[in-house]
């Protein structure tokens, strides 16, 4: 964690607290006034927050596309993509320009157990997302994003860490 700084918060006047990295490891920084609940999953006090944005760091790997550089990137909900560095947001026109190539960098980790599924007999896989939380699940479970709707066994046994 970072010290506070000098900066004082737009609302209410009060010093900035420390920057702080949330779970999915976006940086963000609250007036010293306010603080997060998470029991009632609100802010308390004053509600400020400024957001840090992530720079992009460039990588050591080459677009399949075009061939220039790829970055890795953060969207502002914390997924990560690595994407062509000539991609860039024109807020004008509201439109992409340059290359698209973008791959998406999934965190989660899948582990094979060797426990079988109480509700259908198949084995169970250890599923951990992106933001580290683990769970037991039927191998056979999946979801259809044409439904909107799980598929096969629908077993789920979360895990306290």
């Amino acid at each position: 964690m970072n010290n506070p700084t000098s900066e004082a918060c737009p609302k209410c006047g009060s010093p900035l607290g420390e920057i702080v990295t949330t779970p999915t490891e976006r940086q963000l920084q609250r007036c010293s006034n306010g603080h997060w609940n998470p029991e009632t999953r609100q802010n308390e006090g004053c509600d400020y927050v400024k957001w840090i944005q992530v720079e992009p760091q460039e990588l050591d790997e080459k677009c399949p596309k075009c061939g220039s550089s790829l970055i890795l990137t953060q969207t502002k909900f914390g997924k990560k993509m690595k994407k062509c560095s000539t991609n860039t947001w024109n807020p004008e026109t509201k439109q992409a320009e340059g290359c698209d190539y973008v791959e998406w960098i999934n965190n989660s980790i899948t582990e094979s157990l060797d426990e079988k599924c109480p509700d259908c007999g198949s084995l169970l896989v250890l599923f951990t997302t992106a933001k580290g939380k683990k769970m037991k699940k039927c191998s056979t479970s999946g979801w259809d994003s044409k439904k909107k709707e799980a598929t096969g066994c629908t077993y789920v046994e979360w895990l306290n860490d």
